[in-house]
């Protein structure tokens, strides 16, 4: 159905990848979605975006896929964003599919919007005779040449500013980032995410395509969830390699879980979320239900927390991802202070990387990702870019970070390696 999807403009694919991530089952309501072909969309920069979004979303009422970039920060908070950026995607995108898949076990629930219903009927037809490009997976296609956006030696200098700021009081934690691309380039993105999934099998995998735009992420984070009155947030802050040798990498694992940096920094996040839940939670229903809870993927262990809450049933969606946003996984504490730092220290526009994807409901409901451990293409420009980064607290080691970033790296390289 991916490879049929490929004829439309814009595509939303949505991954739970259910048999690889039993822990998040039980937060999932579906195991695929497919959304295509615009009915109604809104694209926004600069000002403005989160109230444009709310006027489209109450006018349409309906099913509606798309993103918020990072950069939206400078429409919540006043800060602005000047770094270089070589993606240009929009700040927000969101579009009314014509046409929806959900997949759940073993059954597929298909929703036409009525005046193309008529097209079901073919499409189907055409869906069971696609041949899928799944022969490619092996195939050759040209070396990608992948520049790093800073040295090895500018990471480490920087990292010396960031733990100035952060001995003066300025912060305590931020994420720092940096950018891995490759210029004058062709892939193809389909290809480029089966091998990107099937590397590491994300319970937030996404490919998204806007026009010439691609993401391809393998993204193991939520951001938040909403389903009737009750709110969810899983931010992610400590990662470990994993070891070919059960053994090892069990201990390596119980490691991570007893690790006091790391997990100093992912309840430094916690704080910040529950700060953040409580501007529209019901008076005293902010608590965590798991904290600090080792969860394993393909590549890495990762400390994972769960934080949840209960709003007032009238509360707006748009209002409330506002809010929350940029998540403080992405950001660091105090948020606005390490923001501005970001924009200092980061050499890149963050764009769509460590923003979110994902979809409301007509109901008020939604579920949106974190975007990392994710590919990022300009088709027209032929700039395919990744990112990668890590919470910097006073603890921090510039080496020890600096091959985690590798680290949290392998998945994309490999992905678009011949």
């Amino acid at each position: 159905m991916l490879e049929w999807a490929q004829q439309y403009d814009k595509i939303v694919w949505l991954d739970s990848n259910i048999s690889s991530n039993l822990k998040n089952q039980n937060h999932s309501n579906f195991d695929v979605i497919l959304a295509v072909e615009v009915e109604e969309e809104i694209e926004c920069n600069n000002q403005n975006c989160f109230d444009k979004l709310k006027l489209f979303q109450t006018s349409i009422n309906d099913y509606l896929f798309g993103y918020f970039g990072y950069d939206l920060k400078n429409d919540v908070e006043k800060l602005n964003s000047n770094n270089y950026d070589g993606l240009e995607f929009s700040d927000l995108y969101f579009f009314q599919p014509k046409k929806l898949f959900f997949f759940s076990g073993n059954s597929l629930e298909i929703k036409y919007l009525c005046q193309y219903s008529d097209e079901l009927e073919s499409d189907i037809d055409k869906i069971l005779k696609t041949t899928t490009n799944a022969r490619k997976l092996n195939s050759d296609f040209d070396e990608i040449k992948i520049s790093k956006r800073i040295t090895k030696d500018q990471y480490s200098e920087k990292l010396s500013h960031i733990l100035d700021h952060i001995h003066r009081g300025d912060i305590y934690e931020v994420n720092f980032c940096q950018e891995f691309f490759a210029e004058n380039t062709h892939i193809d993105p389909l290809l480029v995410y089966q091998k990107l999934n099937r590397i590491s099998s994300s319970p937030f995998a996404t490919f998204l395509k806007t026009d010439d735009k691609f993401l391809l992420s393998a993204s193991p984070e939520r951001f938040v969830k909403k389903q009737g009155n009750h709110i969810i947030s899983q931010p992610i802050k400590g990662t470990a390699r994993r070891h070919m040798d059960p053994n090892e990498d069990r201990k390596i694992a119980a490691h991570l879980e007893k690790d006091s940096k790391e997990r100093a920094e992912n309840i430094m996040i916690v704080d910040l979320v529950r700060n953040d839940l409580s501007k529209t939670a019901i008076k005293g229903s902010v608590r965590v239900k798991e904290l600090c809870e080792v969860h394993t993927f393909k590549q890495v262990h990762q400390l994972i927390s769960t934080v949840i809450s209960t709003v007032k049933k009238d509360i707006n969606s748009i209002d409330l991802i506002k809010s929350l946003f940029p998540m403080g996984s992405m950001t660091g504490a105090p948020k606005i202070s390490a923001m501005e730092i970001i924009e200092e220290e980061e050499e890149t526009k963050r764009g769509l990387y460590s923003g979110a994807v994902g979809y409301f409901t007509p109901e008020n409901d939604f579920d949106f990702n974190v975007v990392i451990r994710s590919i990022l293409y300009n088709e027209t420009k032929k700039f395919v870019s990744f990112s990668v980064g890590g919470a910097i607290t006073g603890k921090s080691n510039p080496e020890n970070e600096y091959q985690e970033c590798l680290l949290k790296a392998i998945a994309m390289k490999k992905a678009l390696k011949n």
